[in-house]
C-alpha cells in the first residue's frame, strides 16, 4: 500500500474530528499462544488502516492543528540486543521516515506525554471496550487532567466512538484497497484450484489445508485470512468446522471455505466439490440449486439495491429448489414467509469484506437496509446443508453440505466478481479434477 494512501486516510479523519478533538488508536497487543510462545503479531485493523505500521506496542494519536505535527506515533525504540533476538524495529526515526509520523515518542513515555495532549481538548475519539487494559489507562489519564482544574486546565468531557468514523470510511474501498483485494482473491482462487487438483479419496482434510496454505504463501500471502474450513462428508454440514482432521471418503463432498490475507486485506471463497472428481446425481441436483441461488444473489449486487436483496433472491431460489427436489413440501411463498427453509439454510447470504473477513460497516441505516454503493465489497455465499440429523430426511440426501461463496465488488455500473477464477460450474470442476487425475 502506498504511503500517500495512509496520508489521505488520516487527513479525512482529522477533517472530521477538527481542532477540538483528539483521536487515539492503539494496535493489537501481542497474544500468548502457550507459555512463552506468542502468536505471530497482526496489527489492529483500524490502527493499520491509519498508519500502515506493522509492529506491536504502538499507539497512534491524531491531534488536528497541533503546531508540532498532527500525527504522533508511540512505538518501541531501536534496541540492538532485542533486535538480535526478535527482529528489526523501525524505531522513532523509522516511524517518521517510513510511516509518515510527524512526531514519534518511545512507547515507554506514553504515561508522561499523553495526558498533556489531552489538556483543553473537548472530545476524545476512541473506541471503548476493545482493549480493556488500555481503557483503564485512558480513564486514568483523563482523571489526571481533570485534577488540574484549579490550574485552569480542563479535561475532555465527551467520548466519541472512533470506530464509527473509521468503519464508515473503511466500508468504501479506494483504488489501492481494491487492487490489494483483487490480489488476495486471485491468490485464494489459485489455492482452491490447487485443492481441487490434488484431492483424492483417502487423503486427510489437513493435507488439503496444507495445499491451501502452501499456495497462499508461495504467492505472497503470508497467512490465511481466517482458519480454513476443510470439511468432508458430514463435516460439510458444520458451518464453522475447523478441526480438519478426518479422512476423505470416496463418494463424499468436500466443502472448503478459505481465503488469503494479502497486505492486511482478506479474501473469502467457498467451493464444494466431490472427493472423487464426479458429482453423484443427488449431489449435482443440490449443487445446481445452490449455484442458481448464488447467481441470482450476485445479480442483485447492484448500486441502488439494498443489502438484503441478494439474501432474499437466494432464499427464494433455495426454497423453490428444495420443494422441487421433494425435500420440502408446501407452497414456496408460504415456506419462505414461515422461514421453513432454515433447517437447511440457516445463515445470511453474505457480509462485508475488507481488512477483516467479517468486515466493519453497518448493514442498516436508520433501521433500513443499507443501499449498495460503488466501492463496497461483499461476499455472496448461499448454501444448503442436508445433515443426517434432520428428522425425516431420506438417506440419499444425507450429508450433502454445499456452499458457494465469491467476493463481489460493487461498481458504478454493476459488480465485479473478484474471485471469478475459482471454478464453480460442475463441468469446470469435474474437468479440472479429472485432468489432474489423467496427468
Amino acid at each position: 500500500m502506498e504511503k500517500r494512501e495512509f496520508v489521505r486516510r488520516r487527513k479525512r479523519l482529522m477533517d472530521m474530528i477538527d481542532a477540538g478533538g483528539i483521536a487515539i488508536q492503539p494496535t493489537a497487543p501481542e497474544r500468548v499462544r502457550n507459555r512463552d510462545v506468542y502468536f505471530p503479531h497482526r496489527p489492529d485493523s483500524d490502527f493499520f488502516y491509519l498508519t500502515g505500521f506493522p509492529e506491536p506496542e504502538a499507539i497512534a494519536v491524531m491531534v488536528p492543528d497541533r503546531p508540532q505535527g498532527e500525527f504522533l506515533l508511540f512505538c518501541r525504540e531501536r534496541d540492538e540486543l532485542a533486535e538480535t533476538w526478535h527482529g528489526r524495529r523501525a524505531g522513532l526515526d523509522g516511524a517518521c521516515e517510513l510511516y509518515g509520523a510527524d512526531d514519534a515518542f518511545p512507547i515507554s513515555d506514553l504515561d508522561d506525554i499523553l495526558p498533556g495532549l489531552l489538556e483543553n481538548k473537548e472530545r476524545i475519539y476512541y473506541t471503548m471496550g476493545r482493549y480493556p487494559d488500555f481503557d483503564q489507562r485512558l480513564v486514568g489519564w483523563i482523571t489526571q487532567v481533570t485534577d488540574m482544574g484549579r490550574a485552569g486546565v480542563h479535561a475532555p468531557d465527551q467520548f466519541v466512538s472512533l470506530g464509527h468514523l473509521l468503519h464508515e470510511s473503511r466500508l468504501y474501498k479506494s483504488h489501492q484497497e481494491i487492487k490489494a483485494m483483487r490480489r488476495s482473491a486471485a491468490i485464494a482462487a489459485d489455492a482452491h484450484r490447487r485443492a481441487m487438483a490434488v484431492c483424492r479419496p483417502g487423503m486427510y482434510e489437513y493435507q488439503i489445508e496444507a495445499e491451501l496454505v502452501h499456495t497462499f504463501m508461495q504467492k505472497g500471502a503470508r497467512s490465511p485470512a481466517y482458519p480454513s474450513i476443510v470439511g468432508g462428508g458430514a463435516n460439510s454440514c458444520i458451518l464453522h468446522y475447523v478441526e480438519n482432521q478426518d479422512q476423505l471418503k470416496d463418494g463424499d463432498l468436500l466443502l472448503i471455505d478459505a481465503g488469503a490475507e494479502y497486505d492486511c486485506y482478506a479474501s473469502d471463497i467457498t467451493r464444494t466439490f466431490p472427493v472423487n472428481g464426479h458429482f453423484s446425481k443427488e449431489q449435482a441436483a443440490v449443487y445446481e440449486v445452490v449455484l442458481e441461488a448464488q447467481l441470482a444473489a450476485i445479480a442483485a449486487v447492484q448500486p441502488g439495491n439494498t443489502w438484503n436483496m441478494p439474501h432474499e433472491a437466494a432464499v427464494e431460489v433455495i426454497t423453490r429448489g428444495l420443494v422441487d427436489l421433494g425435500i420440502m413440501k408446501g407452497r414456496a411463498a408460504k415456506l419462505i414467509r414461515d422461514e421453513a427453509y432454515r433447517p437447511y439454510y440457516m445463515h445470511k447470504t453474505g457480509h462485508w469484506l475488507g481488512m477483516d473477513v467479517h468486515d466493519v460497516g453497518d448493514y442498516k441505516v436508520h433501521d433500513d437496509w443499507r443501499t449498495f454503493e460503488p466501492g463496497m465489497v461483499t461476499t455472496v455465499e448461499p448454501g444448503i446443508y442436508l445433515s443426517q440429523t434432520i428428522k425425516g430426511l431420506p438417506k440419499r440426501w444425507w450429508n450433502i453440505g454445499i456452499r458457494i461463496e465469491d467476493d463481489v465488488l460493487v461498481t458504478k455500473t454493476g459488480h465485479e466478481v473478484l474471485s471469478a477464477n475459482a471454478p464453480k460450474l460442475i463441468d469446470d470442476i469435474e474437468s479440472l479434477m479429472n485432468q489432474e487425475r489423467a496427468a
